[in-house]
């Protein structure tokens, strides 16, 4: 399947945005400045994975081989689109700390 460069230009944005915007509300509401950097490989982990999360318990063997079979199949794209979305949680704890050192403290 071939995927043009407008779409991955435009997944780059998306992930990156999103992961900012969703680690931003964390980060306000739990004060936890580096939560989605943390809870973001299991994210990845969830968008990667084609089994529901509760055969990880019922079939684990299966499950996981799986799951390694599905990361070792990412295409270099895929692995981009992901590694901005990383890059948009990381910036998130970074403009946070940033805000919080500047006196804001709803922050």
């Amino acid at each position: 399947m071939q995927i043009s460069i407008v779409h991955v230009l435009i997944s780059i944005v998306l992930f990156f945005v999103l992961f900012f915007g969703i680690g931003f509300i964390l980060n306000m509401l739990l004060r936890m400045t580096w939560i989605m950097a943390i809870l973001y490989p299991i994210v990845v982990l969830l968008i990667v994975d084609e089994v529901s999360f509760t055969d990880y318990f019922t079939n684990p063997k299966e499950s996981f081989s799986n799951l390694a079979e599905n990361i070792f199949l990412l295409t270099p794209t895929d692995i981009i689109i992901l590694f901005f979305g990383f890059l948009g949680a990381i910036l998130s704890g970074y403009v946070m700390n940033l805000l919080r050192k500047k006196g804001y403290r709803m922050f």
